[in-house]
């Protein structure tokens, strides 16, 4: 039995409207999903995952969870796939659907929230919403109403995932652009893939490039905003633009640095120096998205506000082979945390345990044990 399959398992295709986001006249829904258990089953509890931009129906985790007795719910918002006009509180409006889905039609009584990979800062701001809300002053009618009432969970685990959409971004954005409007333009002097700056990179260097990082982040803010402002002032609500370079971060090209069992030199694109050359991770923005999913002064995709309003049980799993998400993520996350009940868990493996089918089970049975300790 292949176990990343489908047999012995029901997979049912979820499609459902949002309150702020009807069904489209060619028939797709804006939120859909596929809900995975053992055939025949109607498990008690469920996990649920979503991402920003990224399909998690078939998420691999899912067959693994249902084998064990829990129903899996991978679900995407309206933005899979359209991730430069991403806007979080309407994620967050989706991602209720398919919670009120577990509970009300599939008959589910304990929900576990998994925040795996990108997915991670996502699924904390739900959650914090649930607990604590305060978005929905930004919106009017049902989405206000649905926005101020989300549906909480019981469990909440962390799973490879980057502290925030502006964290990560900004960590891996190249330093030494110079020109926003020019992918070739460059600073050698902060140029991480120039030999005479290293690997190995000096701490002067790794300061002084980091800063660079937040300052890029912070002139494209500050231009988002000046340009929004000046296309209102004309009747124009938004416009996209591209971004280039962003598979800059040093611990790709240096392992010394946050120290971990991952590859040296390697990305989730695969060499960084051919990855940062091509359009990637953020490539296209409305200048609202930029401000509301990566910009550090302004998006509300930070991870620590969210993590930190948390109250119940939460679980952290860290890959110790991941290439993007560094221990130094994880202890963060951990440390971000705010409830009482929480515990920390590096295992081998890359960063969806793709290397080896045992570090998937091991995972999946550390999770499982976990939810059934806790629940």
């Amino acid at each position: 039995m292949d176990p990343n399959g489908s047999e012995g398992l029901d997979a049912v295709f979820i499609g459902r409207a949002s309150a702020t986001a009807p069904r489209i006249q060619a028939g797709g829904h804006p939120c859909q999903g596929i809900y995975w258990t053992a055939k025949g089953a109607r498990p008690k509890v469920a996990v649920i995952a979503v991402h920003y931009n990224v399909d998690f129906a078939e998420h691999y985790i899912a067959p693994y969870f249902a084998r064990r007795g829990f129903g899996f719910l991978g679900w995407n918002t309206r933005y899979r796939g359209f991730e430069d006009q991403f806007l979080l509180e309407h994620a967050l409006i989706d991602i209720s659907v398919g919670m009120r889905w577990l509970r009300e039609e599939a008959g589910v009584e304990r929900i576990v929230i998994l925040g795996n990979s990108g997915g991670g800062s996502l699924m904390g701001a739900y959650l914090a919403e649930a607990i604590k809300p305060t978005m929905h002053t930004a919106l009017t009618g049902a989405g206000h109403d649905v926005l101020a009432n989300l549906p909480g969970a019981d469990l909440y685990i962390s799973l490879n995932a980057h502290q925030g959409r502006p964290e990560v971004l900004t960590d891996w954005m190249d330093a030494s652009v110079i020109d926003e409007t020019d992918p070739v333009a460059t600073d050698p002097a902060l140029d991480p893939f120039n030999p005479d700056n290293g690997p190995p990179y000096s701490a002067e260097f790794i300061d002084r490039y980091r800063a660079a990082q937040r300052a890029r982040n912070q002139r494209i803010t500050d231009w988002a905003k000046a340009e929004l402002a000046r296309l209102n002032a004309a009747g124009i609500p938004d416009r996209l633009f591209p971004l280039f370079r962003v598979w800059g971060d040093l611990r790709f090209m240096d392992p010394a640095i946050d120290p971990s069992d991952r590859a040296p030199g390697q990305c989730y694109r695969g060499d960084p120096a051919v990855a940062n050359r091509s359009p990637s991770i953020g490539r296209f923005n409305t200048i609202k998205t930029w401000l509301s999913m990566w910009s550090l002064e302004t998006s509300k995709c930070m991870g620590q506000p969210h993590l930190s309003k948390f109250d119940m049980p939460a679980l952290v799993v860290q890959g110790s082979a991941d290439t993007g998400v560094f221990p130094s993520d994880a202890k963060k996350i951990f440390d971000f945390i705010g409830s009482a009940d929480k515990r920390l868990e590096m295992l081998p493996g890359a960063h969806y345990f793709e290397d080896s089918t045992k570090h998937r089970d091991d995972a999946a049975d550390l999770m499982a044990g976990w939810i059934r300790e806790k629940l």
